[in-house]
């Protein structure tokens, strides 16, 4: 059986927050995450703060040939 929710006494925007900053989820491929995993490792860092430092990087290489 079906659940049905009543939204008639909703409020339309109550949680919207235009400051609002989402971090949205990056999946890596399960190769890419292991190499990255091993890089972090030797480094003593994050997952994050490499794959950040590699993407930073990366646009700054595009931003160069513009």
């Amino acid at each position: 059986m079906k659940k049905e929710y009543d939204f008639s006494t909703g409020v339309r925007g109550k949680f919207y927050h235009p400051d609002a900053e989402l971090n949205i989820p990056i999946y890596l491929e399960p190769d890419v995450a292991e190499f990255m995993q091993k890089i972090a490792g030797k480094k003593g860092k994050d997952v994050s703060k490499i794959v950040n430092d590699l993407l930073r990087l990366d646009i700054g290489l595009l931003e160069s040939t513009r």
